[in-house]
C-alpha cells in the first residue's frame, strides 16, 4: 500500500473514536459532522479491512483489531505533535505560564504548600489553577487541557503517563479526654464512633451508603476483611476537617498518616496507629503522554518531586503519647 495516498487525518479520527466509542461524541469533538465522521468511519473499515467498531445491546464495541491499533495509533499521534511543535527552552524565572493540577483534597493539603514554596522562589510569575476531581475528566487530561493529576487512582487509562508521589499508612487523631484514648484496642475503637473522610477518584462525587462499608475505602475494607465494621456518624470530604471534629471527646478520625502528622499539632490531640492492620496506598502523579516532553512541564514534575523530598525532611514526627508507649513496651519517662 502507497502511504502517500493514505489521508494521515483518518488516524485522528480512529483516535477518537475509539475513545468516545461514539460516532456523534467523536464528531462533536473534532468539530465536524456526523454525516462526515461516519464516512471516515467507512474509509477506516476499508483501509485497515476490519469492522472497528460494532454494534452491541451495550453500544459501539471496539473489534480486537482496533484494541491492538489503538496504543500505536496514539503514539504516532504524540510523536507527531512533538515534531511540530517549536522547539523553545522553559524558563522558570520570567515565565507566565499557568499550570493547570488537579488535585484530591489529601493532596492539596499535604504537598501542595511546600510546592507553593519553591514555585513562589523559582517561578515567582507562574500562576497555579488547581481543581478538584469533580472539574476533570480522564479526558480532559487526555487531550492536555489539564497538565497533570495527582491523586490515589485505583486505575488509569494506560496511555498516561504516571509516577508514585510517595506512599502513606494511615494514622487515628483522638481527643486527650476521649475515653478510649487511654485504653486504644479494636474493641474500643469498634464501640467509639468515627469520622469518615475520603474523596478520591474521578468525577462527580454523590452520597455514601452507610450500609455498604465494603465500598467506603481502604480502612473500611480492612475491617470488613477481619469480619468487623465501624460505627460512622460523620462523613466529610474535607481533609481539614477530621483534626477540627476529632477534638469532640467521643469521635475518631482514622486518616492519611501525613494528614494526621499535620493536624496532631493540636495540644488537644493524640495521634495513634490503629488497632488493626490497613494497607499502605501510594498517591501518584498522572499526565497526557501528549505534554510528556514539554520543557515547562518537565520542570513542574521535577520540582514536585524537589518539594516531596525537601518535604519529608522537614517533617518532625509527634511523640507517642505515654499510654500507647506503655503499651509498645517503651517506659513512659523515656518520652520526657
Amino acid at each position: 500500500m502507497n502511504i502517500g495516498r493514505i489521508d494521515l487525518n483518518l488516524l485522528v479520527y480512529l483516535d477518537v473514536l475509539l475513545r468516545e466509542l461514539n460516532v456523534t461524541r467523536a464528531a462533536e469533538q473534532l468539530g465536524i459532522t456526523q454525516p462526515a465522521m461516519s464516512n471516515g468511519l467507512k474509509r477506516l473499515r476499508v483501509l485497515f479491512n476490519d469492522p472497528l467498531l460494532i454494534r452491541s445491546s451495550e453500544g459501539m464495541k471496539p473489534t480486537e483489531r482496533a484494541l491492538d491499533l489503538q496504543p500505536r495509533v496514539r503514539q504516532i499521534l504524540v510523536d507527531t505533535q512533538f515534531m511540530l511543535e517549536p522547539r523553545q527552552e522553559f524558563k522558570p524565572l520570567t515565565s507566565r505560564r499557568v499550570f493547570r493540577i488537579m488535585v484530591s483534597d489529601y493532596a492539596e493539603s499535604t504537598l501542595i504548600p511546600p510546592l507553593i514554596k519553591h514555585i513562589r522562589s523559582e517561578a515567582p510569575n507562574i500562576i497555579l489553577d488547581f481543581l478538584t476531581p469533580s472539574d476533570v475528566s480522564y479526558q480532559d487530561m487526555e487531550q492536555g487541557r489539564v497538565d497533570m493529576a495527582i491523586n490515589r487512582f485505583d486505575e488509569i487509562p494506560q496511555s498516561f503517563h504516571q509516577t508514585t508521589v510517595w506512599n502513606d499508612t494511615f494514622s487515628c487523631l483522638i481527643n486527650k479526654k476521649n475515653p478510649v484514648a487511654t485504653n486504644f484496642n479494636l474493641k474500643s475503637y469498634l464501640n467509639a464512633q468515627h469520622i469518615w473522610v475520603s474523596k478520591t477518584g474521578m468525577g462527580v462525587g454523590f452520597g455514601v451508603n452507610p450500609e455498604k462499608s465494603g465500598g467506603l475505602g481502604w480502612i473500611d475494607q480492612a475491617l470488613q476483611r477481619i469480619g468487623s465494621k465501624r460505627k460512622i456518624t460523620i462523613f466529610t470530604r474535607h481533609y481539614q476537617m477530621p483534626g477540627l471534629l476529632a477534638q469532640n471527646n467521643d469521635l475518631i478520625a482514622t486518616l492519611p498518616t501525613k494528614v494526621a502528622i499535620m493536624q496532631a499539632t493540636n495540644p488537644n490531640l493524640v495521634m495513634l496507629d490503629p488497632p488493626f492492620y490497613i494497607p499502605e496506598f501510594d498517591l501518584k502523579m498522572a499526565w497526557s503522554p501528549l505534554l510528556h516532553p514539554n520543557a515547562g512541564h518537565q520542570w513542574l514534575r521535577r520540582l514536585i518531586m524537589y518539594s516531596v523530598e525537601r518535604r519529608e525532611e522537614d517533617v518532625v514526627l509527634p511523640e507517642k503519647p505515654a499510654a500507647e508507649a506503655a503499651a509498645s513496651g517503651i517506659d513512659p519517662s523515656d518520652l520526657i
